[in-house]
């Protein structure tokens, strides 16, 4: 399935990128102090594993990120193997940053 022309919401009340499919919401919980984004935690519910859901709410949000000129800080394992396998990311990685 195509998840391209779903869109990836910003929510900022509690702090959670929300990816919803069929449903069920997916979501990357963040944490943000100046121009850093600090992704803690991806969670993708057992209705939607197994669907390249976490990779695709990634991408989304890795292109948010960009978009309003953020800097990554990835603390969530799953971000960080994701940063691994698609290495042109890097370009929005802080060099350092603390919480």
């Amino acid at each position: 399935m195509n998840y391209e022309d779903i869109d990836i919401t910003n929510n900022e009340a509690i702090h959670n990128f929300e990816f919803v499919v069929d449903g069920h919401r997916s979501f990357i919980d963040y944490k943000t102090k100046g121009d850093k984004i600090y992704l803690l935690h991806t969670e993708v519910p057992a209705e939607l594993e197994e669907r390249g859901i976490a990779g695709v709410m990634v991408e989304k949000a890795f292109k948010y990120i960009e978009e309003k000129g953020l800097k990554l800080v990835p603390l969530c394992s799953y971000v960080q193997s994701y940063l691994k396998r698609n290495p042109g990311w890097d370009r929005i990685l802080a060099l350092h940053g603390n919480i």
